[in-house]
C-alpha cells in the first residue's frame, strides 16, 4: 500500500487467509504498536529484583506469581482497580538504571514479538520519589530505548520506538509536560498524551496546554473512550485536537445497530462517529485490556466492537495497553482475533497498516514502514499460506 492516508480494507494480491495456518504464522508478521505503555510491560522477574533493590514489598515471591497476581487483580473489570496494579511497577521504576533497564527490556520484547515500529508511553511525573528531575527522566528511559534498539539490530531485529509522554490527568501538571514533551521534541519524544482517571478529568481543565501543542506543531494522543463515553471523546477530537483517540471504544454509543428492511445489517453514525470516521482520526483500541476494565459491554473478543469498527471503515489500530496486567503481546491480540472473531490475513494487514500511517513521524518515515517493513512481511506471509 502507498496510499499515505490510513484507510480501511488494505488487501493482499492472495486470498484473505484465516485459521490455524495463519495463527502459527503470526509471531513472524510485522506490527505497529501505538498504545503500550512503559509501565505496564514490565517483566515479572524485573519487577522482582527491582522490588529487592528498593525494598518495595509486592503480593508474591516468585515470577509465575506475580505474573498470576497482575493479571488477577487487573481482570476486576474496573478502570479504577486495574490501574491500581501500576502502584508496584511505579514504585520499582525510580532510578535512572531502573528506568533505563525497563525501556531496554520493553523494546526487546517488542522486537522479539515482531514488532517494527512502537510508542511508548508512560507519566515521567510519576518517576521523581527518589530524587531525578523531569529531564532526567526522559533521558534514562531513551537510553534504554537506544540501547534495546541497538541490542535489537544485532540480534537481526528492526524496530524504531519513540517516547510518548503523559500528564497524569488528576494531578494538573498538564502544562509542565507538555513543556517537557516539546523540550524533548528530536531527542526521542514524538508526541503528549494524557491518561489515568478519564472520568471527572476531561481535557477541557486545562485548554491553554492545547493551544501551546498545536502552536508547537505537536502530535497529541488523549486517552477517551474507555472509562467514559461519546463527551470524553468529543473533548478529546474538538478542543484537545487529538491526532489519535487512546482507546476509543465507546465511539460505539454514538452508533445505532440494526437491520433494514431486508433483514440486513444497518449501522447508522451519529455526528461525533462520522467526524472520527471522516477524518480518519485513529482509535487505539486494545482488546484485552479493554474486556479486563469494563471499557465495553463486550465480555468476549467476538463481541469486541473493533470489528465492527474495522468493518465500518473507522480508521482501527490494534494495540497491547499493558503487557503484564493483561498478559498480552500483539501475537496474542492477533491471534485472539483470528481465533475468536474470525479476523484473516488482509484485517490484520489492514490495522498494521492504518497504525504505520498514524505513528508520530513524518510522512516519509511512515511510508518506509510501510513500503519497506509491514506490506514485504504480510507478503511473506501470504506466500507462505498459499
Amino acid at each position: 500500500m502507498t496510499d499515505p492516508a490510513p484507510t480501511a480494507g488494505t488487501r493482499l494480491a492472495g486470498t484473505a487467509t484465516s485459521g490455524s495456518a495463519l495463527v502459527d504464522l503470526i509471531p513472524s508478521l510485522p506490527k505497529v504498536v501505538l498504545h503500550d505503555h512503559l509501565d505496564g510491560g514490565l517483566r515479572p522477574q524485573t519487577v522482582l529484583e527491582l522490588a529487592d533493590a528498593v525494598g518495595h514489598p509486592l503480593p508474591a515471591q516468585d515470577a509465575d506469581a506475580l505474573a498470576d497476581w497482575f493479571q488477577q487483580a487487573a481482570d476486576s473489570g474496573s478502570l479504577v482497580r486495574y490501574l491500581e496494579t501500576f502502584d508496584h511497577t511505579i514504585a520499582v521504576m525510580q532510578t535512572p538504571e531502573a528506568l533505563a533497564r525497563v525501556a531496554k527490556e520493553a523494546v526487546l520484547d517488542l522486537a522479539a514479538d515482531g514488532v517494527v515500529y512502537a510508542e511508548q508511553r508512560w507519566a515521567p511525573e510519576q518517576h521523581l520519589q527518589r530524587g531525578m528531575s523531569l529531564p532526567e527522566t526522559v533521558e534514562a528511559v531513551q537510553a534504554g530505548i537506544d540501547a534495546g534498539i541497538a541490542e535489537a539490530a544485532a540480534r537481526g531485529q528492526v524496530i524504531r520506538v519513540g517516547q510518548l509522554v503523559t500528564a497524569m490527568r488528576h494531578a494538573d501538571r498538564w502544562r509542565e509536560i507538555a513543556d517537557l514533551a516539546v523540550a524533548y521534541r528530536g531527542a526521542g519524544v514524538v508526541g503528549f498524551d494524557i491518561a489515568g482517571a478519564e472520568d471527572g478529568f476531561p481535557p477541557d481543565r486545562h485548554l491553554e496546554v492545547w493551544h501551546f501543542l498545536a502552536e508547537n506543531d505537536f502530535p497529541v494522543t488523549i486517552h477517551a473512550g474507555e472509562a467514559a463515553g461519546v463527551p470524553s471523546i468529543a473533548q478529546a477530537v474538538h478542543l484537545g485536537q487529538a491526532d489519535r483517540i487512546g482507546h476509543g471504544v465507546r465511539i460505539v454509543e454514538d452508533i445505532a445497530f440494526g437491520t433494514d428492511s431486508d433483514g440486513s445489517p444497518l449501522a447508522t453514525l451519529g455526528s461525533l462517529a462520522h467526524w472520527v470516521r471522516d477524518h480518519q482520526i485513529p482509535l487505539e483500541v486494545c482488546p484485552v485490556s479493554n474486556l479486563q476494565t469494563g471499557a465495553t459491554e463486550a465480555r468476549t473478543i467476538a463481541e469486541h466492537p473493533i470489528t465492527r469498527l474495522k468493518e465500518l471503515d473507522f480508521a482501527v489500530t490494534l494495540n497491547t495497553d499493558n503487557r503484564l496486567m493483561s498478559r498480552t503481546s500483539m501475537s496474542h491480540e492477533m491471534t485472539r482475533l483470528v481465533t475468536e472473531a474470525g479476523w484473516t490475513l488482509d484485517d490484520l494487514a489492514d490495522v498494521t497498516v492504518t497504525a504505520a500511517w498514524g505513528a508520530f513521524v513524518h510522512h516519509d518515515e511512515r511510508r518506509a514502514i510501510v513500503d519497506d517493513l509491514v506490506l514485504p512481511g504480510y507478503q511473506t506471509v501470504e506466500g507462505a499460506l498459499r
